[in-house]
């Protein structure tokens, strides 16, 4: 059997610039990035503003599983059977973070003949962006530093710098470090930290602005430390804004490539959905839906993390109304949380399966209450049984949600055709009502037990000393009125990732909680989650190589 990386390096690309014809751009559209990506012009994306907008379809799943649940491979083999069905569609996806690809995840571009390409360019540096965001980040890191170092104007407290540098790896040794060693001349002495970029707060911001001028105005506000009268210092006050947009000015365009059959995707941004956001950026969702009659996006991880945040976060601050969900499970990873181990989950059992459908069942009912028609989709496995797909189906039609079985990894578009065609007879038969969990005016507190409760099934709410008294200063200095993003593990529905299937009567334990001003959030640390991972015990880049002819192997 072929892997992922041979069928992408077997395919047949077109030229970009043909992909871009299909959706009536020209060369003066794009920058060029070799023959088969490029970035979309500022000028097209101004001329498009007058379209009438496209269908939002959001592509979420179950809580993930060693099983695999295969979110961005339905993602784009359902733009694909879109294109087979005659229908213009654009897919709209986030970009990899090199931490996860050389270490446990693999890469981010779907999987067999679903995927979007090139995968090898798109796993690993492709245009740039992520290295533009670290750079920047870093940059506002030095500036503070230097200020500190040449007079301390602000009279930034040394003790409560908040701003962490930032690196796009997996690098655990890096989360707590002390930087200014040596003599007067090398800086002040002091506690520093990593994050890996997709946490940093420049990935956040760059994903929500609509613009340049957006764009600069949240990374002014961006709070990098506070003084000794415990106020807030912003990266604006250290004069770090303009110099950041300079090196994010190519950054923001989004990006343009192609799947395996031709459809287009712009590919752009990529906050982990744990620990950040969790979508792609709002401009490459915006003109995707400019450009097509249907656009299929996603949210990482699981439906109580990617779509919680992108309904709560993402669709609040860019007034954007999601017409469908589309929810994907596989029967093993059901089974997996009916707690049958990894080696027996090709073999039928029907009461693991009912067992761990709950944690399907939680998910529908918690976009239900979004207000969005949503369709459930199987990643089908050749180990499926008939019953066990019945089964599903059956529970699923019981709760309302169309359901239709994807068999996108193995045939691609083709393969979608059913999925497709369930996708449109819910937005044809079906309204959405789209409004978010939670108003805006609740308190900090309120607004994470509403997620807590409502969302995750949480019993309580547990605040740490620490989180308390971090609330108590953020509703003081005018904070209190943001959306909450909750950092929290993706394997359970809890804050322990232990617990499986559709875990009741736990308590939530809120460890942390700080400003991304510019993103315009407050974080919610939860449980042990970490913004800087590590690498396994045997990380993927073990079995990453160039051949002597230039050919990358073992990347998936």
């Amino acid at each position: 059997m072929k892997t992922d990386i041979e069928i992408a390096q077997e395919a047949q690309l077109m030229p970009i610039t043909e992909v871009a014809k299909a959706l009536d751009m020209t060369m003066d559209d794009l920058e060029l990035y070799g023959k088969y990506k490029a970035k979309i012009s500022d000028e097209y994306l101004k001329k498009i503003e007058g379209n009438r907008d496209g269908k939002l379809i959001l592509v979420t799943a179950i809580n993930p599983t060693p099983a695999g649940e295969g979110k961005t491979t339905t993602s784009v083999g359902l733009g694909q059977a879109f294109g087979k069905l005659g229908k213009k569609a654009v897919i709209a996806l986030r970009e990899p973070s090199l931490g996860p690809c050389f270490g446990i995840k693999g890469g981010a571009a779907g999987g067999g003949m679903a995927q979007v390409v090139p995968m090898e360019d798109l796993n690993l540096h492709f245009t740039g962006d992520f290295h533009a965001i670290t750079s920047a980040n870093n940059l506002c890191a030095a500036l503070l530093d230097n200020h500190i170092q040449q007079g301390n104007e602000l009279g930034i407290d040394t003790r409560q710098v908040v701003w962490k540098r930032c690196l796009d790896m997996n690098d655990r040794v890096l989360r707590n470090v002390v930087v200014g060693m040596g003599n007067k001349m090398d800086g002040f002495v002091r506690e520093d930290h990593f994050v890996i970029t997709v946490a940093s707060e420049i990935m956040a911001v760059l994903c929500l602005a609509d613009d340049m001028e957006d764009l600069k105005r949240r990374l002014d506000r961006m709070v990098v430390a506070y003084n000794y009268a415990g106020e807030p210092v912003t990266a604006g006050q250290i004069k770090a804004t303009g110099a950041m947009a300079a090196l994010l000015k190519d950054a923001i365009k989004p990006n343009l490539i192609q799947t395996l059959e031709h459809t287009p995707a712009i590919v752009h941004g990529g906050p982990f959905a744990n620990i950040a956001h969790g979508c792609n950026s709002v401009r490459a969702t915006k003109a995707a839906m400019k450009m097509a009659d249907y656009v299929v996006t996603e949210a990482g991880f699981g439906a109580d993390l990617g779509a919680e945040k992108f309904f709560d976060i993402k669709c609040v601050q860019a007034g954007l109304k999601p017409d469908a969900v589309v929810l994907v499970a596989t029967i093993r990873a059901l089974k997996y949380n009916g707690g049958v181990a990894k080696k027996d989950l090709n073999t039928e059992n029907l009461d693991a399966l009912k067992k761990g459908i709950v944690n399907l069942e939680k998910h529908i009912e918690n976009l239900q209450k979004y207000g969005v028609p949503v369709v459930v989709t199987l990643n089908a496995f050749v180990t499926d049984t008939e019953a066990e797909i019945n089964f599903v189906k059956n529970f699923c039609n019981e709760r309302n949600c169309d359901f239709a079985l994807s068999e996108v990894w193995e045939k691609g578009g083709e393969g979608g055709i059913e999925l497709a065609k369930a996708v449109i007879n819910t937005l044809e038969t079906k309204e959405s009502h789209f409004a978010p969990i939670y108003e805006l005016n609740l308190s900090i507190r309120e607004k994470i037990s509403t997620v807590a409760k409502e969302i995750y099934g949480a019993k309580d709410v547990v605040f740490s000393t620490a989180a308390s008294n971090q609330i108590d200063r953020l509703e003081k200095f005018g904070f209190g009125n943001l959306p909450v993003c909750m950092a929290k593990n993706q394997y359970s529905l809890s804050d322990d990732p232990t617990l499986l299937g559709r875990p009741t009567d736990f308590t939530l334990n809120i460890r942390e909680v700080y400003v991304s001003a510019g993103a315009g959030f407050v974080v919610a640390l939860t449980g042990a989650i970490m913004t800087m991972p590590g690498l396994p015990k045997e990380p993927a880049a073990y079995q990453i190589d160039v051949t002597d002819q230039g050919v990358i192997t073992g990347l998936f």
